[in-house]
């Protein structure tokens, strides 16, 4: 995720410390064309075939994403939605999970939200509670009208910040019958309230006057001012955690041109929005079977936790992965546990 709201708010606050093919198809109205050279972070799987796609959500945005199908399939097929972390892009974190679980036997869509990659959505870098839990959404919409789809069998996955708007999701659409957090964020609570709940009310009210202040900076500019996003280059002396965005955003590891955290920053006053709309108040009404999966030694581990806390019913799980950290659920394939996350979603998927 993208750390620049939780570093622009607390030093707006009290200083406190800081704290993303084969052919072509057309179906319904809705665009695709041929995925071109390859250009996502993990190597290509032989195993499946992919589609660039659009679709649009309620807002009237136009989201693009990249459908994974397993060659040589029958019939229709379970399908998972999934997007993530925060300030990232479809060709990182998400379509590594969206990939490897295809070639495990499910359709997936991996999708930029909202404002950015290659969706489309004006100004960019924009983050918005409400419309990235209404992309999760709208991502089913398009699931659940594809052909090759079972639109009784849709999930979806969000990491990392995303994985609150999953929940958030998972609260109010029921047609998804599955979900799966992955090392997440709270973003609303970690806007407002900074890294381990540090931000006190008279903080926060300093952060929304220095935000309001800079959104009429912003209208006579005729511009949006960024945030600060990850360093270009580290001094030795941020926290572990800075140190792990950056070995993931800014190598070759994880760096993608289209990311906000490789290359890019998001608009300072987006963290309006995120303080003031909480997103997890109904997580105790989702019925439906939640996979909440973090890392031993995330710094980000007490969000999974106090959300599932949250989550009632027996079909609720939390899985965390010894000696895991945040970063460790984007993409490291010794960490991830993808054998578990398909037996959840082939059990709840039918």
């Amino acid at each position: 995720m993208d750390i620049s709201f939780i570093k622009d708010g607390e030093r707006m606050g009290k200083g406190l410390c800081c704290g993303l093919f084969t052919a072509c198809l057309t179906m319904m109205g809705i665009g695709t064309a041929m995925a071109e050279d390859w250009d996502k972070t993990f190597p290509k799987s032989d195993k499946v075939d992919v589609q660039k796609i659009e679709f649009t959500n309620r807002y009237g945005i136009t989201l693009v994403g990249d459908l994974y199908i397993p060659k040589e399939h029958k019939g229709k097929l379970p399908a998972i939605a999934v997007s993530g972390p925060f300030g990232a892009v479809k060709e990182q974190s998400s379509g590594l999970y969206a990939q490897t679980l295809a070639e495990r036997g499910f359709i997936t869509l991996a999708f930029d939200p909202s404002f950015t990659g290659e969706s489309k959505g004006t100004p960019r870098n924009v983050a918005s509670p409400d419309i990235n839990t209404e992309d999760f959404s709208a991502a089913i919409d398009y699931l659940s009208n594809n052909s090759n789809v079972n639109p009784d069998a849709t999930g979806i996955m969000g990491i990392c910040g995303f994985g609150g708007f999953a929940l958030n999701a998972a609260a109010m659409d029921t047609r998804i019958k599955a979900t799966v957090a992955v090392t997440m964020y709270d973003m609303t609570r970690v806007t407002a309230k900074g890294y381990n709940d540090s931000v006190d009310a008279d903080a926060r009210h300093e952060m929304k006057v220095a935000l309001n202040k800079q959104r009429t900076l912003d209208y006579a500019g005729n511009t949006f001012k960024p945030g600060e996003g990850l360093p270009e280059t580290l001094s030795g002396n941020e926290p572990q955690f800075v140190k792990d965005y950056w070995g993931y955003y800014k190598t070759k590891r994880g760096f993608h041109p289209r990311s906000i955290n490789s290359n890019g920053h998001w608009n300072m006053t987006s963290a309006l929005s995120l303080i003031n709309m909480p997103i997890l108040q109904y997580a105790d009404e989702i019925r439906s079977p939640v996979l909440v999966i973090h890392g031993e030694k995330a710094h980000s581990r007490y969000f999974g936790e106090d959300a599932f806390k949250k989550l009632k019913g027996d079909n609720k799980e939390l899985l965390i992965i010894k000696d895991a950290n945040h970063v460790d659920l984007y993409d490291n394939l010794e960490k991830i546990p993808f054998d578990k996350i398909e037996d959840f979603y082939k059990k709840n998927l039918k």
